[in-house]
Protein backbone atom coordinates (compact mmCIF):
# COMPACT_ATOMS: atom_id res chain seq x y z
CA UNK A 1 0.00 0.00 0.00
CA UNK A 2 0.55 3.85 -0.72
CA UNK A 3 2.45 5.70 2.17
CA UNK A 4 -0.43 7.52 4.09
CA UNK A 5 -0.42 11.35 2.51
CA UNK A 6 -0.30 14.10 5.01
CA UNK A 7 -3.24 15.76 4.19
CA UNK A 8 -5.44 13.09 5.69
CA UNK A 9 -3.56 13.69 9.58
CA UNK A 10 -4.57 17.52 8.86
CA UNK A 11 -8.31 16.63 7.58
CA UNK A 12 -9.01 14.55 10.49
CA UNK A 13 -7.51 16.91 13.47
CA UNK A 14 -9.64 19.79 11.99
CA UNK A 15 -12.58 17.14 12.05
CA UNK A 16 -12.22 16.53 16.28
CA UNK A 17 -14.41 17.70 18.81
CA UNK A 18 -12.35 18.20 21.60
CA UNK A 19 -13.85 18.63 25.13
CA UNK A 20 -10.85 17.86 28.07
CA UNK A 21 -9.80 14.46 27.37
CA UNK A 22 -12.86 13.67 25.69
CA UNK A 23 -12.75 13.53 21.85
CA UNK A 24 -15.90 13.26 19.63
CA UNK A 25 -15.08 12.13 16.25
CA UNK A 26 -16.88 13.71 13.34
CA UNK A 27 -18.36 10.63 12.13
CA UNK A 28 -19.60 11.86 8.52
CA UNK A 29 -18.41 14.91 6.67
CA UNK A 30 -18.55 15.55 2.78
CA UNK A 31 -20.25 13.86 -0.04
CA UNK A 32 -21.87 10.53 1.24
CA UNK A 33 -20.06 7.83 -0.17
CA UNK A 34 -21.53 5.08 1.46
CA UNK A 35 -22.44 3.10 -1.66
CA UNK A 36 -18.60 3.47 -2.38
CA UNK A 37 -17.35 1.52 0.17
CA UNK A 38 -18.36 -1.67 2.58
CA UNK A 39 -16.99 -3.63 4.98
CA UNK A 40 -17.97 -7.37 4.60
CA UNK A 41 -17.43 -10.08 7.17
CA UNK A 42 -17.48 -13.77 6.45
CA UNK A 43 -19.93 -15.74 8.43
CA UNK A 44 -17.38 -18.62 8.70
CA UNK A 45 -13.68 -17.74 9.78
CA UNK A 46 -15.18 -13.98 10.65
CA UNK A 47 -12.01 -12.09 7.85
CA UNK A 48 -12.54 -8.98 7.52
CA UNK A 49 -12.90 -7.24 3.78
CA UNK A 50 -13.11 -3.72 2.48
CA UNK A 51 -14.23 -2.95 -0.80
CA UNK A 52 -13.91 0.14 -1.93
CA UNK A 53 -14.94 1.53 -5.30
CA UNK A 54 -12.98 5.12 -4.94
CA UNK A 55 -9.88 6.15 -7.17
CA UNK A 56 -8.49 8.80 -4.65
CA UNK A 57 -6.38 8.32 -1.63
CA UNK A 58 -8.37 7.13 0.88
CA UNK A 59 -7.15 6.10 5.11
CA UNK A 60 -8.95 3.46 7.21
CA UNK A 61 -9.08 3.80 10.98
CA UNK A 62 -10.63 1.16 13.48
CA UNK A 63 -12.10 0.73 16.61
CA UNK A 64 -14.22 -1.50 19.88
CA UNK A 65 -17.05 1.06 18.84
CA UNK A 66 -17.68 4.08 16.69
CA UNK A 67 -16.47 6.16 19.84
CA UNK A 68 -13.29 4.37 20.29
CA UNK A 69 -11.91 4.61 16.94
CA UNK A 70 -7.75 4.73 17.21
CA UNK A 71 -6.66 7.81 14.89
CA UNK A 72 -3.25 6.77 15.88
CA UNK A 73 -2.01 5.02 12.83
CA UNK A 74 -4.88 3.59 9.88
CA UNK A 75 -4.89 0.26 9.84
CA UNK A 76 -4.90 0.40 5.87
CA UNK A 77 -4.62 2.96 3.20
CA UNK A 78 -3.89 3.46 -0.36
CA UNK A 79 -5.03 5.19 -3.99
CA UNK A 80 -6.89 3.33 -5.76
CA UNK A 81 -10.26 1.13 -5.56
CA UNK A 82 -9.81 -2.81 -4.64
CA UNK A 83 -10.96 -5.39 -2.45
CA UNK A 84 -8.54 -5.43 0.81
CA UNK A 85 -8.00 -7.77 3.49
CA UNK A 86 -8.63 -5.82 6.91
CA UNK A 87 -7.00 -7.31 10.56
CA UNK A 88 -9.75 -7.74 13.39
CA UNK A 89 -10.52 -9.44 16.41
CA UNK A 90 -12.51 -12.31 14.78
CA UNK A 91 -15.19 -12.46 18.22
CA UNK A 92 -16.26 -9.32 18.19
CA UNK A 93 -17.93 -6.43 15.85
CA UNK A 94 -15.16 -3.54 14.79
CA UNK A 95 -16.16 0.26 13.59
CA UNK A 96 -14.15 1.74 10.96
CA UNK A 97 -13.37 5.30 9.88
CA UNK A 98 -12.77 5.63 6.23
CA UNK A 99 -11.35 9.15 5.39
CA UNK A 100 -10.55 10.72 1.64
CA UNK A 101 -8.89 14.46 0.96
CA UNK A 102 -12.40 15.31 1.48
CA UNK A 103 -14.73 13.10 3.06
CA UNK A 104 -14.94 10.58 6.20
CA UNK A 105 -17.42 8.39 7.10
CA UNK A 106 -18.32 5.61 9.44
CA UNK A 107 -18.35 1.60 8.41
CA UNK A 108 -19.02 -1.68 9.45
CA UNK A 109 -20.53 -4.75 8.34
CA UNK A 110 -24.35 -4.05 7.13
CA UNK A 111 -24.95 -8.01 6.98
CA UNK A 112 -23.86 -10.01 10.59
CA UNK A 113 -21.67 -12.78 9.78
CA UNK A 114 -23.44 -15.13 11.45
CA UNK A 115 -23.47 -18.48 10.54
CA UNK A 116 -26.70 -19.86 11.77
CA UNK A 117 -29.13 -17.17 10.97
CA UNK A 118 -30.07 -15.68 7.33
CA UNK A 119 -30.44 -11.79 6.67
CA UNK A 120 -29.36 -10.57 10.01
CA UNK A 121 -28.22 -6.76 9.28
CA UNK A 122 -27.96 -3.53 11.11
CA UNK A 123 -29.79 -0.57 9.83
CA UNK A 124 -27.22 1.96 10.85
CA UNK A 125 -25.35 4.10 8.41
CA UNK A 126 -28.39 4.74 6.50
CA UNK A 127 -28.85 8.82 5.72
CA UNK A 128 -31.57 10.53 5.78
CA UNK A 129 -33.21 13.33 4.27
CA UNK A 130 -32.33 16.37 6.39
CA UNK A 131 -28.53 14.48 6.11
CA UNK A 132 -28.29 12.76 9.10
CA UNK A 133 -27.28 9.40 9.69
CA UNK A 134 -28.76 6.06 11.39
CA UNK A 135 -26.80 4.89 14.63
CA UNK A 136 -24.75 1.92 14.05
CA UNK A 137 -25.50 -1.27 16.87
CA UNK A 138 -28.62 0.30 17.94
CA UNK A 139 -31.21 -1.63 15.48
CA UNK A 140 -30.73 -4.37 13.69
CA UNK A 141 -33.32 -7.02 11.73
CA UNK A 142 -33.39 -10.52 11.19
CA UNK A 143 -35.11 -13.79 10.19
CA UNK A 144 -35.51 -16.74 12.21
CA UNK A 145 -32.80 -17.10 15.33
CA UNK A 146 -32.98 -20.98 15.82
CA UNK A 147 -29.75 -21.87 14.39
CA UNK A 148 -27.48 -19.53 15.74
CA UNK A 149 -24.40 -21.42 16.92
CA UNK A 150 -22.39 -21.22 20.41
CA UNK A 151 -20.29 -18.77 18.40
CA UNK A 152 -23.10 -16.41 16.88
CA UNK A 153 -24.42 -16.19 20.49
CA UNK A 154 -20.94 -14.99 21.56
CA UNK A 155 -20.79 -12.42 18.87
CA UNK A 156 -24.00 -11.35 19.17
CA UNK A 157 -23.47 -11.20 23.56
CA UNK A 158 -20.52 -9.19 22.67
CA UNK A 159 -22.73 -6.23 20.87
CA UNK A 160 -24.38 -6.56 23.23
CA UNK A 161 -28.02 -7.22 21.82
CA UNK A 162 -30.13 -6.44 25.00
CA UNK A 163 -34.01 -7.12 23.37
CA UNK A 164 -35.35 -8.53 20.86
CA UNK A 165 -39.02 -8.20 18.94
CA UNK A 166 -40.38 -11.74 17.51
CA UNK A 167 -43.08 -10.89 15.26
CA UNK A 168 -43.58 -14.92 14.49
CA UNK A 169 -46.67 -16.98 15.42
CA UNK A 170 -46.80 -18.99 18.19
CA UNK A 171 -46.99 -22.28 16.11
CA UNK A 172 -43.61 -20.78 14.64
CA UNK A 173 -41.94 -20.06 17.87
CA UNK A 174 -42.74 -23.60 18.84
CA UNK A 175 -41.64 -25.24 15.84
CA UNK A 176 -38.55 -22.98 15.68
CA UNK A 177 -37.36 -21.34 19.08
CA UNK A 178 -35.20 -18.51 19.17
CA UNK A 179 -31.51 -18.89 20.28
CA UNK A 180 -30.96 -15.95 22.66
CA UNK A 181 -27.72 -14.80 24.47
CA UNK A 182 -28.75 -15.61 28.08
CA UNK A 183 -28.96 -11.22 28.86
CA UNK A 184 -31.51 -10.39 25.90
CA UNK A 185 -34.89 -9.90 26.57
CA UNK A 186 -37.59 -11.23 24.31
CA UNK A 187 -41.01 -9.51 23.50
CA UNK A 188 -43.23 -11.83 21.24
CA UNK A 189 -45.67 -9.45 19.13
CA UNK A 190 -47.41 -12.30 16.47
CA UNK A 191 -48.49 -11.28 13.47
CA UNK A 192 -50.04 -14.10 11.08
CA UNK A 193 -49.70 -12.97 7.46
CA UNK A 194 -46.55 -13.43 6.41
CA UNK A 195 -46.06 -16.69 8.47
CA UNK A 196 -44.34 -19.23 5.51
CA UNK A 197 -45.22 -22.35 7.44
CA UNK A 198 -45.69 -25.25 5.84
CA UNK A 199 -49.57 -25.11 6.11
CA UNK A 200 -49.68 -21.73 4.36
CA UNK A 201 -47.42 -23.31 1.60
CA UNK A 202 -49.96 -25.99 1.15
CA UNK A 203 -52.39 -23.60 0.53
CA UNK A 204 -50.52 -22.16 -1.99
CA UNK A 205 -49.11 -24.50 -4.32
CA UNK A 206 -51.79 -24.73 -7.15
CA UNK A 207 -52.37 -20.91 -7.30
CA UNK A 208 -50.72 -18.78 -10.28
CA UNK A 209 -47.82 -16.41 -10.27
CA UNK A 210 -50.44 -13.52 -10.23
CA UNK A 211 -52.42 -15.02 -7.74
CA UNK A 212 -49.70 -15.48 -5.49
CA UNK A 213 -48.81 -11.77 -6.12
CA UNK A 214 -51.78 -10.36 -5.24
CA UNK A 215 -51.95 -12.01 -2.00
CA UNK A 216 -48.44 -10.65 -0.82
CA UNK A 217 -49.76 -7.48 -2.14
CA UNK A 218 -52.88 -7.83 -0.17
CA UNK A 219 -50.83 -8.63 2.66
CA UNK A 220 -49.05 -5.95 3.12
CA UNK A 221 -52.06 -3.76 3.01
CA UNK A 222 -53.06 -5.75 5.81
CA UNK A 223 -50.11 -5.30 7.77
CA UNK A 224 -50.29 -1.56 7.86
CA UNK A 225 -54.20 -1.49 8.68
CA UNK A 226 -55.30 -4.75 10.95
CA UNK A 227 -56.39 -3.51 13.86
CA UNK A 228 -54.56 -6.55 15.91
CA UNK A 229 -51.11 -6.17 13.63
CA UNK A 230 -51.37 -2.21 14.65
CA UNK A 231 -51.16 -3.20 17.88
CA UNK A 232 -48.27 -4.96 18.02
CA UNK A 233 -46.52 -2.43 15.67
CA UNK A 234 -47.55 0.18 18.31
CA UNK A 235 -45.83 -2.03 21.48
CA UNK A 236 -43.07 -2.75 18.86
CA UNK A 237 -42.21 1.35 18.26
CA UNK A 238 -43.29 1.87 22.44
CA UNK A 239 -40.21 -0.38 22.94
CA UNK A 240 -38.01 1.87 20.69
CA UNK A 241 -38.62 4.78 22.30
CA UNK A 242 -36.47 3.88 25.19
CA UNK A 243 -32.95 4.16 24.80
CA UNK A 244 -32.55 1.02 27.45
CA UNK A 245 -33.79 -1.27 25.29
CA UNK A 246 -31.06 -1.19 22.44
CA UNK A 247 -29.33 -2.60 20.56
CA UNK A 248 -32.71 -3.95 19.67
CA UNK A 249 -33.30 -6.40 16.93
CA UNK A 250 -36.72 -6.97 15.50
CA UNK A 251 -37.34 -10.44 13.29
CA UNK A 252 -40.22 -12.91 11.73
CA UNK A 253 -39.19 -15.97 10.02
CA UNK A 254 -37.48 -15.03 6.89
CA UNK A 255 -37.07 -11.22 7.82
CA UNK A 256 -38.58 -9.93 4.69
CA UNK A 257 -42.56 -9.05 5.49
CA UNK A 258 -43.98 -8.46 8.81
CA UNK A 259 -39.76 -7.34 9.58
CA UNK A 260 -39.78 -5.35 6.36
CA UNK A 261 -42.79 -3.50 7.23
CA UNK A 262 -41.62 -2.74 10.49
CA UNK A 263 -38.04 -1.82 9.16
CA UNK A 264 -39.97 0.42 6.79
CA UNK A 265 -41.96 2.35 9.25
CA UNK A 266 -38.77 2.63 11.72
CA UNK A 267 -36.76 4.26 8.96
CA UNK A 268 -39.98 6.75 7.97
CA UNK A 269 -39.85 7.44 11.36
CA UNK A 270 -36.33 8.56 11.22
CA UNK A 271 -36.94 10.61 7.99
CA UNK A 272 -35.11 8.12 5.56
CA UNK A 273 -36.06 8.81 1.87
CA UNK A 274 -38.71 6.18 0.89
CA UNK A 275 -36.32 5.22 -2.23
CA UNK A 276 -33.76 3.81 0.34
CA UNK A 277 -36.30 2.29 2.53
CA UNK A 278 -36.97 0.29 -0.48
CA UNK A 279 -33.80 -0.29 -1.39
CA UNK A 280 -33.14 -1.64 2.02
CA UNK A 281 -36.18 -3.90 1.72
CA UNK A 282 -35.00 -5.21 -1.58
CA UNK A 283 -31.65 -6.53 0.30
CA UNK A 284 -33.78 -9.54 1.40
CA UNK A 285 -33.38 -10.86 -1.94
CA UNK A 286 -29.62 -10.76 -1.99
CA UNK A 287 -29.03 -11.94 1.47
CA UNK A 288 -32.22 -15.24 1.59
CA UNK A 289 -31.12 -16.45 -1.83
CA UNK A 290 -29.08 -19.29 -0.53
CA UNK A 291 -32.16 -19.99 1.96
CA UNK A 292 -35.07 -20.79 -0.56
CA UNK A 293 -32.93 -21.71 -3.56
CA UNK A 294 -33.55 -25.53 -3.16
CA UNK A 295 -37.25 -24.63 -2.41
CA UNK A 296 -37.87 -22.57 -5.48
CA UNK A 297 -36.15 -25.30 -7.28
CA UNK A 298 -38.61 -28.14 -7.09
CA UNK A 299 -41.38 -25.05 -6.60
CA UNK A 300 -41.23 -22.65 -8.94
CA UNK A 301 -44.12 -21.14 -9.21
CA UNK A 302 -43.84 -19.86 -5.63
CA UNK A 303 -41.43 -17.80 -5.93
CA UNK A 304 -43.26 -14.59 -4.66
CA UNK A 305 -43.75 -16.30 -1.34
CA UNK A 306 -39.94 -16.31 -1.05
CA UNK A 307 -39.04 -12.63 -2.45
CA UNK A 308 -39.60 -9.11 -1.77
CA UNK A 309 -40.82 -7.13 -4.65
CA UNK A 310 -41.47 -2.76 -4.86
CA UNK A 311 -44.94 -3.31 -5.66
CA UNK A 312 -45.44 -5.58 -2.37
CA UNK A 313 -44.20 -2.58 0.48
CA UNK A 314 -45.45 0.10 -1.92
CA UNK A 315 -48.79 -1.35 -1.57
CA UNK A 316 -48.63 -0.58 2.08
CA UNK A 317 -47.57 2.64 1.67
CA UNK A 318 -50.06 3.55 -0.46
CA UNK A 319 -52.18 2.17 2.06
CA UNK A 320 -51.11 4.15 4.68
CA UNK A 321 -51.46 7.20 2.42
CA UNK A 322 -54.84 6.85 1.80
CA UNK A 323 -55.98 6.01 4.92
CA UNK A 324 -53.74 8.63 6.90
CA UNK A 325 -53.16 11.15 4.54
CA UNK A 326 -49.49 10.37 5.46
CA UNK A 327 -46.92 8.22 6.74
CA UNK A 328 -45.64 11.10 9.71
CA UNK A 329 -49.34 11.47 10.50
CA UNK A 330 -49.69 7.07 10.75
CA UNK A 331 -46.75 7.09 12.97
CA UNK A 332 -48.07 9.89 15.38
CA UNK A 333 -51.14 9.52 15.57
CA UNK A 334 -51.62 5.48 15.09
CA UNK A 335 -48.47 4.26 16.38
CA UNK A 336 -48.35 6.57 18.72
CA UNK A 337 -44.45 7.47 17.65
CA UNK A 338 -42.89 10.38 18.84
CA UNK A 339 -40.81 11.56 15.71
CA UNK A 340 -38.60 14.02 17.87
CA UNK A 341 -37.70 11.71 20.32
CA UNK A 342 -36.85 8.87 18.36
CA UNK A 343 -34.80 10.97 15.84
CA UNK A 344 -33.00 11.89 19.18
CA UNK A 345 -31.93 8.51 20.00
CA UNK A 346 -31.11 6.77 16.97
CA UNK A 347 -29.60 9.77 14.36
CA UNK A 348 -26.07 10.85 14.41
Amino acid sequence: MNKPKFIFSILILATLISCGENIKIVQYLGEDISDQASIWRDAKDKSVSLEIKLNEPWQLYAGPSVDKIDLDKPIANDDKAGVYSIESDPTRRAYFLLVTPTTQTILSERLLPLEGAYNFRDLGGIKTKNGKHVRWNKVFRAGDLAGLTPEDLGYLQNLPLTTVVDFRTNEEVVNAPDQLPSLTKSYHYGIAPGNLGITSIGDMVDLKREEINKKMIEMNETLVSDPTIIEQYRKYFALLQDEKNTPLMFHCSAGKDRTGMAAALFLSALGVDEEIIMSNYLLSNVYLGDKYAGFLADYPTLEGLFVVRPEYIQAGLNRIKADHGSIDHYLTQVLNVDLKKIQAIYLE
